[in-house]
């Protein structure tokens, strides 16, 4: 929305500023944090005294939780998605069909898990609604979200409803790069999916939807390297989005990504506000409200450009808390026997005598060394 101010640069220079997208990645950032902080209090108290008893703890989880976490308010993720949607619209280009895409996707899954939240709070049960369903519904939303992208014409700016209408209307063309897969260390795509694309990006936003729901248990664990996931996205994003920077760096330029840079700027800004009131011991939990929408954002944005493979690298963290699960039910229903203490795997440490904070902080470390790692591919080709 801001960004009409640039057209007024020729009278007061310093609007051009707001044609940069690093200036307004940052902007984003600081009015989402400011947001969260503000606005913060006000939501938790309202949080408070609508859920009364808060989000049930699980009787068979670490029996620590139950004393120590249990009437602790839960959708916490409100706070993030209120913060990172005002501060996506006031900062990101609307023009933008990548922009709407990711918050499509976000609001999408954010709404998913406010309602099973809902019926978590209001049963006082740990479960939600009918697995089944809710992954259906995940897969749609994200199946419509890889088909927008798979729309050659939504790479460009939409100026209007009829651009919009047309670009979904077009005929899509199934060897394009929209279409196509691109692997880490390896210049260019080396797959062609075709009408196979929108299944698989469909998989990677649901999965990871998911394996960020799975790796919230403990009190700042997914917010943190969801931050530092989206923090290295941000760069990749930029990067992706010019064709120099592309060029240079032998990744596979996306037309209009940029600009997602923005909205994950904004994540950061409203993950940080909401840490505030999550560091331990924590005042509210995101719940699936805010970890499925976080998955899906992230999930989104790496299908958008182009870089679904190095997401695996770079969230890491929340393949190995999905990985434990899946192991750990498996190895259950084939065998009778668990493989891990407890899973998710941090409850797994939890067992091991860990504290949770040493678990935390040092799972946040994981995660950035990853990110690191995850950047080394944009030059080792």
């Amino acid at each position: 929305m801001l960004t009409f101010l640039a057209e007024f640069s020729n009278y007061v220079g310093a609007l051009n500023l707001f044609r940069y997208i690093t200036f307004r990645t940052g902007g984003a950032t600081a009015t989402a944090l400011f947001f969260v902080f503000f606005f913060g209090p006000s939501i938790i108290a309202a949080l408070r005294l609508k859920q009364g008893k808060g989000q049930p703890i699980r009787e068979d989880g670490p029996q620590s939780h139950l004393l120590t976490k249990k009437g602790t308010p839960t959708m916490g993720g409100l706070m993030i998605l209120s913060g990172l949607v005002v501060s996506t619209l006031l900062w990101a280009n609307p023009r933008s069909a990548y922009v709407w895409i990711v918050l499509f996707v976000t609001l999408g899954f954010g709404a998913i898990g406010f309602y099973d939240d809902y019926l978590k709070v209001t049963k006082q049960s740990h479960k939600g609604f009918s697995g089944k369903a809710r992954l259906a519904g995940e897969f749609v939303i994200a199946g419509l979200a890889c088909y927008f992208m798979m729309c050659a014409s939504l790479t460009v700016q939409i100026n209007s409803i009829a651009d919009l209408l047309g670009a979904l209307a077009a005929p899509l063309t199934m060897d394009s790069p929209s279409t196509r897969l691109a692997v880490p260390f390896v210049n260019g795509y080396v797959l062609n999916l075709g009408w196979a694309y929108p299944a698989f990006g469909a998989l990677v936003i649901v999965a990871a939807g998911n394996a960020v729901n799975l790796t919230d248990g403990l009190d700042g664990l997914a917010i943190v390297p969801s931050m530092i996931t989206a923090g290295t996205f941000a760069i990749i994003a930029y990067l992706a989005g010019n064709t120099i920077f592309a060029s240079y760096l032998g990744i596979n330029y996306v037309a209009g990504t940029g600009e997602l840079a923005i909205v994950c700027g904004a994540l950061i800004g409203a993950g940080l506000g909401f840490l505030w009131f999550n560091a331990p011991p924590a005042q509210i939990f995101m719940g699936d409200t805010g970890s499925l929408a976080l998955g899906g954002l992230i999930g989104t944005i790496a299908v958008a450009i182009k870089h679904e493979i190095v997401l695996v690298i770079v969230g890491g963290l929340f393949v190995v808390e999905a990985l434990s699960v899946i192991v750990q039910v498996t190895s259950f229903k084939l065998t009778g026997k668990r493989v891990f203490k407890m899973a998710p795997i941090h409850h797994h440490f939890e067992q091991l005598g860990w504290s949770e904070s040493q678990i935390v902080v040092r799972f946040w470390i994981i995660s950035f060394v990853l990110a690191l790692t995850g950047l080394a591919t944009l030059k080792v080709r």
